[in-house]
């Protein structure tokens, strides 16, 4: 193990982590780095205050493994200001991070820290794909839905129809590539499947996705998260949280319930292996981490109180969104789309 970067030769793809953001870190983040040191083909780039890094370091046994040290200096809080903090805080663990990405000396950065300042950071330094005016969170959030993409995620509150075109043309890539679906269909979540029903942001975003290229099938509601008629599901960062907040907390409450009314009645090892299952199925971020849409980079935002494991997920899901050169395809599909709304004129 070192303490510098180095060169792309060492690893096939080198992920840098912020390793002070997260609700455990440095402990967890630094245990996750591990996990995923040993068990991918990755080099983790620990950007964190050195002595708290080391440290936990020291807990672990990392003989032979591809872990660099980053130093840097503060951490950015979740209740700060994104932007405001970027600033006043530019050696802090986030911002060193995305540096290493925007200098071409790492290929991805996660970050389980705060969902605003790490997308307000990639916006900043890496810069957003042309023809595209806001990044997103997307990915698949259940898992008892895997293969569905929902856009977005968290990331944006308040969308004009035409960014809710971006998010699903850029949602259909991940698809394609990351879950091998051919020509996605894309579904616009509404408060029926009638093309009269809806708020006047999804009436208008509809109009938009009939005239594209997309593979539209019209809207969707809650319950065709589990019944396959749309592969891209697309709603805005407000709905889109607000959904995967209660699947979360709706699992984690079914575990609960599950484990006091088998007690007794299975093994206590058994018992807890089922209770993890039955909450996993309702929160895959907390494995895998959500994937940042429309920026010059891979960037992946895990769940801020995932532990080791969680965020050696969050590393693979990087990883992968390296190897599939995902962000080039966000890319193209992106200048096509502007370039198909042009020529309509």
């Amino acid at each position: 193990m070192s303490t510098e970067a180095t060169g792309a030769a060492d690893s096939p793809i080198r992920v840098a982590l912020d390793a002070m953001g997260g609700d455990y870190a440095p402990a967890e983040t630094v245990k996750g780095a591990v996990i995923a040191a040993r068990t991918q083909p990755v080099r983790v780039l620990l950007v964190g205050d050195r002595d708290s890094v080391e440290a936990e370091l020291e807990k672990q046994d990392t003989t032979g493994l591809a872990i660099d040290v980053i130093p840097s200096k503060g951490k950015i809080e979740e209740d700060e200001h994104p932007v405001q903090a970027l600033r006043r805080k530019p050696e802090s663990s986030l911002v060193v991070a995305t540096r290493l990405l925007k200098q071409g000396n790492a290929d991805a950065l996660v970050s389980m820290g705060s969902t605003g300042a790490t997308m307000a950071g990639a916006s900043l330094i890496l810069g957003t794909l042309g023809g595209l005016e806001r990044p997103c969170l997307g990915g698949p959030f259940l898992g008892l839905a895997p293969r569905t993409v929902v856009v977005d995620m968290g990331s944006n509150v308040d969308c004009r129809p035409s960014l809710l075109l971006g998010f699903a043309a850029m949602g259909c890539v991940f698809a394609h590539r990351f879950l091998g679906v051919e020509n996605p269909r894309v579904g616009l979540l509404s408060t029926g499947a009638e093309e009269s029903k809806g708020n006047r942001q999804v009436l208008e975003a509809s109009e938009l996705f009939k005239g594209s290229e997309l593979n539209f099938v019209g809207h969707v509601e809650g319950m065709d998260f589990f019944t396959g008629k749309a592969d891209v599901i697309v709603c805005d960062g407000f709905v889109g949280n607000v959904l995967m907040k209660f699947t979360e907390g709706l699992g984690a409450t079914m575990a609960g319930y599950l484990r006091k009314s088998l007690e007794g009645k299975l093994p206590a090892n058994e018992l807890e292996e089922f209770a993890s299952r039955v909450w996993e199925v309702n929160s895959l971020p907390k494995k895998m981490g959500g994937p940042l849409f429309g920026v010059n980079g891979a960037v992946v935002i895990g769940h801020g109180a995932s532990k080791g494991d969680g965020v050696a997920g969050a590393i693979d899901t990087a990883r992968r969104c390296v190897e599939l050169d995902l962000v080039e395809g966000m890319r193209a599909e992106l200048a096509a789309l502007l370039s198909e709304t042009i020529s309509r004129g």
